[in-house]
Order: C-alpha cells, then structure tokens, then sequence
C-alpha cells in the first residue's frame, strides 16, 4: 500500500512510522519550514491544564499516556534516549477562585498542596495560596525527539522523504495525488495531511480548513526547575540542563515568525511573578513557533467525507507535541483500512460546516 503523508512535524513524523511499521510504502513530504511548531515546542504534556472535556479530554489523556512506550521504541530503534519527565504539573493558585477551582478538581490524579507543601516541593518559586499538582503530566524534550525521528525516517527503508513544498491536491492515476512545488507528482492511494500550521494553504481542498498560524513566543533562563508550573500569567517548562523554558504568547500574526522586544519583556515578567531565581536568570535563547491552531482549539482528524482519500491530521493548537504519536497511530490505522480504536468523530472537520 502507497501513502503520502504531508508534513514533517512531530504529526506527520509519527504518522509516516506508524505506517512504515506496519508494512506501507509512504512518501513522506515535507522542507524544514521556518516557524514550524515541532521543534519550536516546549514539550509541555499537560492534559489536564487546557481543562477540555469529553472526547477532547479522553483523546489527551490517552496521548499523554502513550508518550512511555513511544519513547522506549524510540529508544530501542535509534539508540536516542528522549528525557521524559510524568513527575507532575504543578498549577498555582493566585487568588482565593484559584483555590476554589483547583481544589474542586482534587482527585485521583490531583492532590493539592498547601503553601508550605509547595514550598517544599519548589521552593525557588513565590509565595502563593497553594496549588495543584496533576501527578500524571509532565514533559518531553520534544527538540531531541523530533531529531531522533527524523533520523529514524530518513533511514527507514519503507520510507521515502522528499524535500519539496507540497502545494495542491487532486485526483491520481492511484486515487489522490499531491503536487509540490517543483512540479513533481505523487500519486497514491490515500493521503494524510498533516503539515501544522500550513495545512489550509493547500490548494485543491475539498472544503475550506480552518486551520490558521498563532505565533508563540518563548524564552529560555539559565535557572532550574523540578516540575512544569502553570501560572504567574504563563508557563514554566524544565529541562535537565538546568535551564527552563518561559512561554508563551498567542498572536494573530499570519506566517510571521519574527520574535519581540515586547515578548521578550512579558515572558521576563511571567519569569519574574513565578519565582525571583527564575526572574533574576540570564536570557539564554528567544525563539518563536507557529501553532496550527482552529476556532475550537482541537484537532482535525479523520477521512474527509467528500474525498474519503484525504485523511486530516491538523490543527492541533497548543497540543501538537502531546497529541503526536497518538495521532500517528489512529491515522495509520485509518490509511491501512483499519477501524481505529478511538471513536474520532467529535474530530471530523464537519463540526465546523455545522
């Protein structure tokens, strides 16, 4: 079986192995675009702070929970060990609706911790009225897995990559065909579309796909950190180098991947209101991404009902890198003629129509 896949995301990446593991011939397409979401992600797994509910919520959840297994194949296939950390998200409470609203969310998942709890915990950051830790999220050093599986694909025999802009769809001698910016063709039986913030630029569409750049913007401070925090009017994402990434803005700016003096100075002060160690740390790197984001924040997945050929897989907002190797699996289940064993219909592009 013959599947294009478009994007070379942490989406279309996993889609692409997915589908090379279970025996397809995939072409895989996509350039190292400038802005592209993957590499410019902090690796934040945190289901449980974007507070969504029903199958949103489910479908994160069991993302979230994938990433173990993923990470020890990645290891085990390319010698890349990928820092994972499921040590917990902590998120503060600034006020007393903040302790109202988190304590209300204590569960099996999520216990609370006094100020002196949280002090202990992460003593680095200001006083606070307490928080939430959500025991089961954490992180991914999303830069070292996005290399690793690049690597993997570039190597992978069942895997051909071709650098070269894909810009239009049609009909294939094969059933689809995707035609790229030189002028080349590729046919083939299905194809999955999954090249981020990029993936309403493609002409030949059956349907409008409201998928559009946000640009986010990040810093990283020479401080360390022991757990993801949420609060402070941002985020604050640790790395085993003992750096921590800031982040992150949300702009409406098109394709604009230009970073700010003015970001620059609200991530500083997001930094400066989680804790003065993490205020007063050098500014080691600003960089910025463009999340693929639609008007309901969630993911487009599944065949298009017109072109059943196309299979989405876009539009992750702020959870590409969460979402990713799930969202690699129940595609290829889908490309392969497979029922998926998540229901994703509360996914289709037709809720937009309604």
């Amino acid at each position: 079986m013959s599947v294009v896949v478009v994007g070379n995301g942490l989406i279309g990446l996993s889609a692409a192995i997915a589908l090379e593991q279970h025996g397809a011939n995939v072409t895989l397409i996509g350039e190292r675009r400038v802005g592209e979401a993957s590499p410019a992600g902090a690796g934040m797994l945190g289901p449980s702070v974007e507070h969504a509910h029903g199958a949103a919520f489910d479908f994160a959840i069991a993302a979230r929970d994938r990433y173990p297994a993923f990470i020890e194949w990645i290891a085990r296939t390319t010698g890349v060990h990928v820092a994972l950390d499921r040590s917990g998200v902590i998120e503060l409470a600034h006020t007393a609706a903040d302790v109202a609203r988190l304590r209300a969310q204590v569960g099996d998942d999520a216990r609370w911790l006094d100020p002196a709890e949280l002090h202990d915990l992460e003593p680095g950051l200001s006083p606070t009225l307490g928080a939430l830790l959500r025991e089961s999220d954490g992180w991914v050093d999303s830069g070292t897995l996005v290399s690793a599986m690049r690597d993997y694909a570039s190597r992978a025999p069942g895997i051909t990559h071709v650098s070269d802009p894909a810009v239009a769809l049609s009909r294939g001698f094969r059933g689809i065909a995707v035609a790229c910016a030189s002028g080349r063709q590729h046919d083939a039986s299905c194809v999955i579309l999954a090249n981020g913030a990029w993936a309403g630029e493609m002409r030949g569409l059956p349907r409008p796909l409201p998928v559009e750049p946000v640009r986010g913007q990040m810093i990283s401070v020479a401080a360390p950190l022991g757990h993801v925090v949420v609060g402070g009017g941002g985020y604050a994402i640790p790395r085993r180098t003992g750096e921590t990434f800031i982040g992150a803005t949300m702009e409406r700016v098109g394709f604009d991947n230009s970073i700010t003096v003015d970001a620059l100075e609200m991530l500083q002060g997001v930094a400066r209101n989680l804790g003065p160690q993490l205020g007063a740390a050098e500014v080691t790197r600003q960089w910025a991404g463009l999340r693929p984001i639609t008007p309901d924040l969630q993911p487009i997945i599944g065949r298009d009902p017109s072109l059943p050929e196309l299979i989405y897989a876009c539009g992750h907002s702020r959870n590409g890198i969460l979402m990713a190797p799930l969202t690699g699996d129940v595609v290829a289940s889908l490309a392969l003629g497979e029922e998926p064993w998540f229901d994703l219909a509360p996914f289709s592009v037709l809720r937009f129509a309604r």
